[in-house]
């Protein structure tokens, strides 16, 4: 498959806040820095609970008539907040391992392709290893830059510049050597390796349903309210539902994180990309095929 307009992905998100474009999904769960994401989820689930306390110390007057209701809606709401949490982590823990796989498949198809491209004739190899070694420069800045911003824009622009013209130069290649088996292995590599950058991008955009983070949010907040307000109403501590806020928040934070590949806490590493690329600045292990002129000679 030759170099090719990229399609946007239907869940990239678009141009970040402050542009004045509509902010696609994700807009809290993906513009916010890992420390205002937990502020605004410890903040939105600690209040709830202590809403909750607030709200059963004011009924415990009429624990008789409440205690059993509460008891048995807070029950029910806890099981569907398990099952929420369970569901997203699920997604996001999904999403970051393909992620980490598609980068290795990518670093694995620029190594093998810059290995044959080695074998292609002059002026066109030397050519096709300098593209390849500042394609894998770009695949690299690629993962510094928030998905859908301007400057992932540029970066996936970049390569496809670099990509038609590696494409030029293989198309050279197979003109110069038509029943060569080097330029027509070469040429296959390099299509993989293109395909293999699309599906990386394609998966950096790929996130989890907005509607399923915020659903997991409201949930918790609601059964921990819930529940704070039937500890409050029966007169028992409160310490224990606390700390469940703090853990319930800690774990939407991961969730939450897992799909931030970009700028979380937790984030893909492109260790592979860039000890692929230390190994391309090495000298070619192949020299350059001599010409038949010379081989006859």
């Amino acid at each position: 498959m030759s170099p090719r307009g990229r399609p946007r992905a239907s869940s990239e998100p678009d141009e970040p806040s402050g542009t004045g474009k509509r902010v696609g999904s994700g807009i809290v769960f993906f513009r916010l820095t890992s420390l205002e994401l937990g502020l605004l989820l410890f903040g939105v689930l600690l209040g709830a609970t202590a809403l909750g306390i607030f709200l059963g110390h004011r009924v415990r007057h009429l624990s008789d008539s409440l205690k059993e209701p509460f008891g048995i809606l807070q029950g029910a709401l806890l099981g569907l907040v398990g099952l929420l949490l369970a569901f997203g982590l699920s997604l996001a823990v999904s999403r970051y391992e393909d992620r980490r796989a598609d980068i290795v498949s990518e670093a694995n198809a620029i190594g093998t392709t810059y290995l044959r491209a080695q074998t292609l004739p002059e002026p066109i190899r030397s050519r096709s290893l300098d593209l390849l070694v500042g394609y894998t420069r770009t695949a690299i800045r690629l993962s510094d830059h928030v998905p859908g911003s301007a400057q992932a824009k540029q970066a996936a622009a970049s390569e496809e510049r670099i990509q038609r013209q590696l494409w030029s130069l293989a198309g050279e290649a197979l003109e110069m050597a038509p029943t060569g088996s080097a330029p027509r292995l070469y040429v296959e590599t390099l299509n993989e390796m293109i395909d293999a950058e699309t599906v990386r991008i394609a998966a950096l955009g790929n996130r989890v349903p907005t509607a399923v983070l915020v659903l997991g949010v409201l949930s918790s907040a609601l059964a921990l309210g819930l529940l704070a307000a039937y500890l409050a109403i029966a007169g028992r501590g409160v310490l224990a539902v606390l700390l469940a806020s703090a853990l319930v928040a800690f774990l939407l934070l991961v969730t939450a994180d897992l799909d931030r590949p970009t700028r979380g806490m937790i984030r893909v590493p492109d260790t592979v990309l860039t000890d692929q690329l230390e190994s391309m600045t090495q000298p070619p292990a192949a020299a350059a095929p001599r010409s038949p002129s010379t081989r006859t000679g």
